[in-house]
């Protein structure tokens, strides 16, 4: 099996936005991670919306087809389902350190804020909650309830990392994909992976 630079949890959810979610993923593989990957029900039907990007149903056959549309390593994407509690992220003792919802919903937001644990995606953000390791959460909604407010301030309070999906423009996009970076790359920075896909701002300022 390949060795690994380092071991992530990647969550993606039904809120808009899937395009951010699939782009983090091909840059985390290219960094040599491996990657855990949460997929809820929903997130499955916004990814076929949103990108075309039709998953099979059956578990091994969805496994087989991410492994060929990423050109993965060996063992590089572990696709989880949302019950299987005997997965690593799902034990503190086995979890990876990091973890990104991107894009989180607020439903599933409002879930770890409250300890839930309904599904893996709960259940693997309370594991980095609790080893206090690095859970960071982007999230697309707007405009925000008073409610979506209360529960990212009680999320902040505890460690996490809260970034709305809202690219910048300093660096002057030409394409939906040079926006949709801007986010992927303020995430990796986050994640301490180096980029390239956008410099610093004033980077190149002498």
């Amino acid at each position: 099996m390949p060795a690994f630079d380092r071991r992530i949890t990647l969550a993606l959810t039904g809120a808009s936005g899937a395009p951010y979610g699939l782009r983090l993923l091909q840059q985390l593989l290219a960094a040599n991670s491996q990657v855990y990957l949460l997929l809820s029900d929903a997130a499955k039907i916004v990814l076929a919306t949103e990108s075309e990007l039709a998953i099979p149903q059956e578990h091994n056959a969805a496994q087989l087809f991410l492994n060929e549309y990423f050109n993965a390593q060996e063992a590089q994407i572990q696709l989880l389902e949302k019950s299987d509690w005997f997965s690593a992220p799902a034990s503190g003792s086995s979890s990876p350190k990091q973890m990104v919802i991107c894009p989180c919903s607020m439903g599933t937001l409002s879930s770890i804020c409250y300890g839930a644990s309904n599904n893996l995606i709960e259940r693997a953000a309370d594991v980095i909650l609790k080893e206090r390791g690095q859970l960071l959460i982007a999230w697309r909604e707007s405009p925000l309830s008073s409610i979506h407010l209360e529960n990212m301030l009680s999320l902040s309070k505890l460690g996490v990392t809260l970034m709305p999906l809202a690219p910048g423009f300093y660096h002057k996009p030409q394409t939906l994909e040079d926006i949709i970076d801007f986010m992927v790359a303020r995430i990796l920075d986050h994640l301490k992976i180096e980029q390239s896909l956008v410099l610093p701002w004033m980077s190149d300022v002498k």
